[in-house]
């Protein structure tokens, strides 16, 4: 069964979701670039790869119910963590166990809110994040 696992600077602080989605979609675009041309019409180059995206919409329980994944939080603690990590703009980490999902993110949006049992519905909205690699010039 698969967990899903955010984590900063090396699992520095971890949370895992107490509450799985019921679906994920990871899209993987590619910028390719369309042409038109006068003697051939359109033509397509092949671009490199796009940055992968990931919406997570779940809830954070306020209360302990017998499906949970984790009970280290409750609630809020989650929404406090998840907002401290957006202050402090580093990447993050999503770990999709059981899956080769190992993705260094940066969250792109945090939306939440309460249901009436004091519940906390959330949208997580996450990008790829790619750490730049510079070549060293040899002097």
């Amino acid at each position: 069964m698969i967990d899903i696992y955010l984590s900063i600077n090396n699992r520095e602080q971890v949370l895992k979701l107490p509450v799985l989605p019921s679906e994920l979609s990871i899209p993987s675009p590619v910028n390719n670039e369309t042409y038109n041309t006068i003697g051939q019409g359109d033509i397509k180059l092949i671009g490199q790869r796009g940055l992968k995206t990931i919406t997570i919409e779940s809830f954070f329980p306020s209360k302990d119910y017998p499906f949970l994944r984790d009970r280290t939080y409750r609630g809020w603690e989650y929404v406090d963590i998840i907002e401290s990590w957006i202050d402090r703009r580093i990447p993050i980490r999503l770990i999709i166990t059981d899956t080769p999902i190992n993705i260094p993110c940066v969250i792109e949006s945090f939306e939440y809110g309460l249901d009436r049992s004091g519940d906390i519905f959330y949208t997580l909205s996450l990008s790829e994040f790619r750490f730049i690699q510079l070549e060293q010039r040899r002097v």
